[in-house]
């Protein structure tokens, strides 16, 4: 089965790590991904640009488009993972080996099961 694994956390302090940190972190998060690319579980992974660049399409009974997230929310949507978990206690897994090597975000890893429209190829 297909899980998202969406990555919380708060964008400020994300943006105030250091260059070291970040790049400490991306390698400990890259060792995750090869891992995981080597299994065949690994999907789809995109890290979000700040809320700051987001635009939201508002439904009602006239569509309005707004500048930013508009999510009343501490912390904000970072990124994504796309893996393929045999159960949901392998994605927790998953998302723990996640939570360990981005050691310095304190956020949180929301876990989804997935419902594909259009079937992708997970070893691309």
């Amino acid at each position: 089965m297909l899980y998202a694994i969406l990555c919380y956390d708060r964008e400020d302090v994300i943006a105030g790590w250091t260059q070291g940190q970040e790049d400490e972190t991306m390698a400990r998060l890259g060792a995750v991904q090869e891992k995981l690319a080597r299994q065949g579980k690994l999907g789809p992974v995109a890290r979000l640009l700040p809320t700051t660049a987001a635009t939201t399409l508002r439904k009602g009974a006239e569509t309005i488009v707004l500048d930013g997230p508009f999510a009343e929310t501490k912390e904000q949507l970072l990124g994504f993972y796309v893996v393929d978990a045999a159960s949901l206690d392998e994605a927790v897994g998953i998302a723990r080996e996640l939570a360990q090597a981005n050691n310095l975000a304190v956020g949180c890893y929301e876990i989804r099961p997935l419902s594909v429209f259009r079937p992708g190829n997970l070893a691309s």
